[in-house]
């Protein structure tokens, strides 16, 4: 997500002429947004992102189910309860 962030400044910097960024080609401006592409393909293809989602979904279930037990008075943590107020 940087990456594409990156881009879109490089470019907004390059079409106002801000800068080193004016002096440089549009296709070293471009760059970010195929490094980008690669990134997503790799990502997906090692499984990164599937473990993100994963590991997302897991803390997601664990508070969940902590505040359901501190709803009912049955919390297992000792100091009380995990959110903040």
């Amino acid at each position: 997500m940087w990456l594409l962030v990156v881009g879109l400044a490089a470019i907004a910097l390059k079409y106002f002429e801000v800068g080193f960024v004016a002096g440089l080609d549009w296709w070293i401006v471009l760059l970010p947004f195929p490094a980008a592409a690669l990134w997503w393909a790799f990502a997906d293809w090692s499984g990164y992102t599937a473990r993100r989602a994963m590991e997302r979904d897991d803390a997601r279930r664990e508070d969940r189910l902590e505040r359901q037990r501190d709803a009912l008075g049955l919390s297992t943590r000792r100091g009380g309860s995990r959110r903040k107020p």
